[in-house]
């Protein structure tokens, strides 16, 4: 028999036992089949939830009748993204990572439809119902994440989670510029074409969570918590409660919740305005469809490069490299003017400094607490950082609105500087020990 051969052999024969009947010499195998699944699921998902929300605010302002409103779309939408990611750690802690994605994209897909069916009745309040709901689909590709991080070895962990962050590339660069083909479908219909994009999505999202349903076998959360030889029917101490509490006491693990709450929150409020500051310099759709996907390129094509980096040179390093790559961003952004290649420029680092956040963040997270707690903290972070950010993008509809797109960014650039302060005191704090012993 081939080592192929053997490989998938050995992966099937592993998906049929439970995770409590896997041994350490399957695990090599088993993390391929995982990755693999995880793969497909974020170039899918990433497809579906770029296709509709590059869009948002477009949608959002012709839906109200308000620029000052349009934030409020894709702001709905990263509070959806908040609201869910308690009960899908709940879900996740009880029933493990499959349960959670599979209801997730299930939900996304309802707020896509709803999206659309509020575009055709001219409803705003049913819009940023049907968002919130869309949200979960980013949710899903979020929580994606951890569940790399579940079976990887500790000195390969940030690059684990940065393979996932990278698949969902695909799909989030093409997804905007599908947006004005798919917007042409409903040309004729009663469906707004700034509206036609979440009907794909609410395709793309039902066969996202099919695929995880029947794929993602045996569970990867579920396996790591029974190689760990522990009790999975003590869920007792993976509770929102007990993850506040061991965030508490892990000076890592506040850095690194602050340090993804913040990287998000700054990418969001930007991004999210980026497309109204182009349409008013005459930006047609299909050139904030181009911007957009730079932007989605910088964040998705580098992150293996971001977990490299985070696991040879450390999380901390590269927390640093992103304060200072999100700094740039909203300097380029924030002076672009008209110039659209300016600010295309702003948004790649944009990207590229969120990434780099994201990773290195949620790497220390992981690393930072007990596996028992893991669950918990970590839709602790989603909650976190979620909510963070869709104050933030709600804030800056107003900002722009009345102060205008460069103040934009330099209210985002100040944002950064409690996580630098932050990661700063961490590094003296980590030094201060060598320096002391030499």
């Amino acid at each position: 028999m081939s080592p192929g051969r053997t490989s998938w052999h050995t992966a099937a024969v592993t998906s049929a036992f439970p995770p409590s009947r896997i041994t350490s010499a399957e695990l090599p195998a088993l993390r391929r089949r995982i990755s693999a699944v995880l793969i497909g699921s974020q170039v899918l998902g990433g497809l579906g939830v770029a296709v509709g929300i590059a869009l948002a605010p477009v949608l959002a302002a012709e839906v109200s009748g308000s620029e000052a409103l349009s934030g409020l779309g894709p702001t709905s939408s990263v509070a959806g993204t908040a609201l869910l990611s308690l009960p899908l750690a709940a879900l996740m802690t009880s029933r493990g990572r499959r349960a959670g994605l599979v209801l997730a994209y299930l939900v996304g897909a309802i707020g896509a439809f709803l999206v659309v069916t509020a575009s055709v009745l001219g409803s705003f309040p049913l819009l940023l119902l049907g968002m919130a709901g869309f949200g979960a689909g980013s949710s899903a590709n979020l929580q994606a994440r951890f569940a790399a991080a579940d079976l990887a070895e500790p000195e390969r962990r940030a690059r684990a989670i940065s393979t996932v962050i990278w698949a969902t590339t695909f799909g989030s660069v093409l997804g905007p510029n599908v947006a004005a083909p798919a917007s042409r479908v409903f040309q004729g219909t009663s469906v707004p074409e700034t509206a036609g994009p979440f009907a794909w999505s609410c395709v793309i999202f039902l066969l996202t969570g099919a695929l995880v349903a029947v794929l993602l076998r045996p569970d990867p959360l579920l396996t790591a918590r029974a190689l760990a030889s522990e009790d999975t029917t003590a869920v007792a101490g993976r509770s929102l409660r007990a993850g506040i509490a061991v965030v508490r006491a892990a000076p890592m693990a506040r850095l690194a919740l602050v340090t993804v709450a913040v990287s998000h929150t700054v990418m969001v409020s930007i991004m999210v305005m980026t497309p109204v500051h182009l349409g008013h310099h005459g930006a047609d759709i299909q050139l904030i469809g181009l911007v957009i996907s730079g932007h989605i390129a910088g964040m998705y094509a580098f992150s293996p490069v971001m977990g490299w980096l985070a696991d040879r040179v450390g999380r901390l390093s590269v927390i640093g490299l992103a304060a200072g790559l999100l700094c740039c961003a909203a300097l380029l952004a924030g002076t672009s003017g008209e110039g659209h290649v300016r600010t295309a420029a702003g948004l790649f680092v944009l990207g590229l400094g969120w990434s780099a956040g994201l990773v290195a963040g949620s790497a220390l997270l992981t690393d930072s607490v007990p596996q028992e707690a893991r669950a918990a903290v970590q839709g602790l972070s989603d909650l976190t950082m979620n909510t963070a950010a869709g104050i933030g993008g709600a804030v800056a509809g107003v900002i722009v609105s009345r102060l205008g797109y460069g103040w934009l960014n330099a209210v985002a650039a100040c944002l950064l500087l409690p996580m630098s302060a932050l990661a700063l005191r961490r590094a003296v704090a980590r030094t201060a020990p060598d320096s002391a012993k030499a």
